[in-house]
Order: structure tokens, then sequence, then C-alpha cells
């Protein structure tokens, strides 16, 4: 039977998106399928009360003029079209604990980044200029992190521990817990999580950091515009049910749940993995790999809220706030007592377009265990106010916006009387909407102590399936990113897609 497409990429995830744009604008027939109704996997957004709100992309990092991230999105084409704010130079995070008022700022450049920490921690400067400097090295030795060069992992930073890197730093202990003041964007867990992880994850934002306008959306919008432009397909209400093998174990096709068949030559995974085990079978591939990866811990979900507020009531703060109950929580912020929760929170604010200096929406995030939504885990609902899950449920979520709110007026005294509107996002949103496993938000849980555990080769048991997504090599927008192009250089070649960066590298240097 005649193959429809060179290649099908299963699900729109960023990862997804980019490996198909990078092969369609090699001239290859694509095809892009997603079982939602929006595209985009955590770059999705949704409207309420006439304003946007991102899901998982709340910043980006890396995107100011040849850095990184604005490179590989020049690549794609999408970068002069992106609607960026540019955050507070002076502390686009800024971390507290407990009743302290201090708010110790995460400032962008690393010179400012060095003298806007020493002024809390004068006798520090020496050791914050030696984190500076080891967070790029330990940057510049990932692959592809300056676009061109190894796809593989250096041995030297993939075993290196975050808490006994930061702890060999400084011995203050409020500065180690300032430093580490953002572990929310790599899933709270600083005592054992690879120091690679916490580099990446930090050095984008010290770099540039930028809120989207309009949300993350438009990421996946206009990934979507150039894979068209291209001719490329991308399809929606399309969700892979079964995997079609040829007699010698080849996959030669996709059916969806709608009963279509997608034939390709080659596939692409951009699916949660064990969504990707299941489709390919346990009997084509080695016990050891499965009981590798059902192994694996997943990572933890979340609780959000978010709110809209009355005109001009609350002043706009540029910048994100992360709020932990101690300093000594910031190491395992994910561990949790439910009780007291939220312990920890990342707080950030929306623009009024009217009254810029006053904020229209805040998004409040803390962590939440699978496991408090567990009793309703057989509902699946990716319907905007429909009630499915049944009265008990809305109770449950309604507890937990008060005692977000409560939290929050210890930092904002009277937050209340200016709110408007409230919603959440619950474990069970994530994991309906975004795919991934127990909803949790970064994938699985890495350890320094097992860095090999965890890692996933883009290439699989399948001589024609490949995966991308932030299980494979690293999370977040640029760890995507990233990850994109190092799984289409095993499709396409390592030396043609240094060759194309190479080409708009120095296209860019000239102009």
């Amino acid at each position: 039977m005649n193959k429809e497409f060179d290649i099908l990429v299963i699900g729109s995830g960023l990862g997804g998106l980019v490996s198909a744009l990078v092969l369609a604008k090699e001239g290859l027939k694509v095809c892009v399928l997603e079982k939602n109704n929006q595209y985009g996997g955590n770059l999705q957004t949704f409207s309420r009360d006439k304003l946007v709100f991102d899901t998982g992309v709340h910043y980006l990092g890396g995107l100011s003029s040849g850095q990184n991230l604005h490179q590989y999105f020049s690549y794609l084409g999408i970068m002069d079209d992106l609607q960026l704010q540019q955050m507070d130079k002076d502390g686009y995070d800024k971390i507290t604990f407990g009743d302290d008022t201090t708010e110790y700022p995460h400032a962008q450049g690393y010179d400012h980044f060095v003298e806007q920490l020493a002024r809390h921690f004068p006798g520090e400067r020496e050791n914050l200029q030696n984190y500076c400097e080891e967070i790029q090295r330990i940057c510049s030795l990932f692959p592809r992190y300056h676009l061109v060069g190894e796809d593989r992992y250096h041995e030297e930073i993939i075993h290196l521990n975050t808490k006994r890197m930061i702890e060999s730093i400084t011995r203050n202990t409020t500065l180690q817990s300032v430093l580490l003041g953002s572990n929310f964007l790599y899933a709270g867990d600083s005592e054992t999580v690879p120091f690679y992880v916490h580099a990446l994850t930090v050095n984008s934002y010290i770099q540039s950091a930028y809120k989207c306008v309009q949300g993350g959306s438009q990421i996946s919008k206009l990934l979507i515009r150039r894979l068209r432009e291209h001719g490329a397909e991308v399809h929606k209400h399309a969700e892979a049910e079964q995997f079609i093998f040829d007699e010698s174990n080849m996959l030669k096709g996709v059916k969806t749940k709608a009963g279509k068949v997608y034939f390709a030559d080659r596939f692409i995974s951009n699916i949660e993995i064990r969504s990707t085990v299941r489709l390919i079978g346990e009997k084509r591939l080695k016990k050891s790999f499965l009981n590798r990866v059902m192994s694996w811990e997943p990572g933890p979900s979340c609780f959000s809220v978010y709110l809209v507020l009355r005109p001009e009531t609350v002043p706009y703060f540029n910048y994100n706030l992360y709020h932990y109950q101690s300093e000594e929580s910031v190491w395992q912020a994910y561990r949790y007592r439910k009780d007291f929760w939220p312990e920890t929170y990342m707080l950030s604010s929306s623009p009024s377009k009217q009254h810029p200096e006053f904020a229209e929406s805040l998004t409040a995030i803390s962590y939440m265990d699978f496991e408090e939504v567990k009793q309703w885990e057989h509902t699946f609902n990716t319907v905007a106010d429909e009630q499915e899950r049944g009265e008990a449920y809305e109770r449950f979520k309604k507890e937990k916006a008060e005692k977000m709110i409560s939290a929050l007026e210890k930092k904002f005294p009277g937050l209340r009387k200016s709110v408007k509107g409230i919603y959440v996002s619950s474990p069970l949103s994530y994991r309906d909407y975004i795919g991934s496993s127990n909803g949790n938000m970064y994938g699985y849980r890495k350890s320094s102590e097992n860095p090999l555990k965890t890692m996933v080769s883009p290439r699989t048991k399948i001589d024609n399936l490949f995966m991308t997504g932030q299980s494979v090599n690293m999370h977040g927008i640029l760890g995507c990113t990233i990850g994109a192009f190092t799984t289409c250089a095993e499709i396409l070649g390592k030396d043609l897609v240094d060759k194309r960066l190479l080409e708009m590298i120095n296209k860019n240097k000239g102009e």
C-alpha cells in the first residue's frame, strides 16, 4: 500500500511541532496528529471573562538577539512574529520566605544578577560570581546548547548533584535557598536532581526573561502556520489508538480512535512515553527497557488558581514571586503537608490593557499530588464548564482555591476583595489536556545518582519510529526545542542539521 506521508508526528506539543517544521522545511511531506481540540501541549491557553490564561508557559528565557532560543526560533521563522514583553531586569523572579518581607531578586544579565544579590549578601560576591561561571560552563557542555556540536551528553555533567554543587559554592544557607528559589521550574527537587537541570533552567532566564503577550499559545499557532506554509497537514481530534506493523516489524501506519488510518515512511512520537509503549506493544520491546520505563517515578503535578481582578485594585508586578514557608523547604518543595497546603507557590500577574499599571489577573500555582484527586481518576474532561466529576470535586476545587487565596492574602492583605472571578485546574486537568502521567508537569524524576536511568534516545528499537518531547533530553521550551533538533538529526543526518543552523547563524551575522 502506498504511503501517504514521509513523516507522521503523533502529538502537537512543542517538540512535535518543532520536529515537524524542521523536516517540512527540508521538503518532506509531514502530518501531525493531535488528540485534543487545541494544539500545543503545555503551550495551551484558555480564556475566561475575556482574559487569556496560560496553562504551562508563564515566561521564556534566552530570547534576546543572539541567544540560543532566539536563534532556534529564528530558524523556524517565528521569532519576528512573537509578541513579547521583557520582564523586570532588576528581578524577573523574586524569592520570599515565611513572614520575612525581604524579596530576593534574580536579575537579568550575569553581572547584574551578581550585583543585585550582592546587595543582600555583600560577603558572597565572589561565590555568586563562581556560581554564575559554573552555570555557564555546564550549559556550554550540553548537547546543542550552542545550536551545533555534539548530540551526546558529557559524562562530566550528568552526575553532578544540585545539592552538593550549591553547598560547595556557598555555606550561606539563606543564599543557597535563594539560588534554588525558582526550582518550581524543574519540579522542586534540588536534593537529587542533576545540576545540569538546574543550570539549563536558570541560565536562559538570567540571559533574558520575557512573557508572551496574550499567552504562550501564540508559539504553537505560529509553528502551525509555518507548517502549513510548507505543505504540512495538522489534524486535531485525531488520537492515536493503534500502531500498525508489517511482517518485518516496521511501523507502517497509525489508526486513530475515529477509525482513520495514516500511513507514513517514518514516525515521531511526541506523546507520553508510556503511552507510546502501549501503542508499540510490550511484545515488541525488550523486558529490560519496559522494566526501566515502568520503574520511573512521575514528577509532581500542581493545582493552579486563576484570579480575575476588579479593575484598578491590584498593582501590576512584572516579575514572578516564588514563596516558601521556610528556607529549608526549598530543597524538596514538592513534598508538602496536606493540612498546611499551600506551603509554596509561584505567583504571576498580567497587566490591564486599559490601565497597565494595574493587574487584570493573577495566576498562583502550587504542588499537588495526584493522590489528592485519585477518587476522580476514572473521569476525563477537556470540555470547559462540564461538571461530570460531580459536586464533591467542585467542593474540593473550591476549598483549595480558598486556601490559596488565604495564603496570598498574607502577602497581599485584602486581596479577596479585589477578586471578581476564580478558576482552577487540578492534576486531572493537566493529565487530560497535556496527556502526562498523573498530570506531572515535567515528565519523570531525574537523579544524579543514576542519570542514565531516565534518559531516552530519540531512536527506538523500531527502526522507523523516533521519540521527542520532554521525556527526551530535557523539559521546558529550550529543552524540548533542542530535543526536537536532536531527533531531526537522527532522521536527516547530523551534518545536514548543523549545516542549516550554521547557514542561519552566518546569515544573521552578515545582517
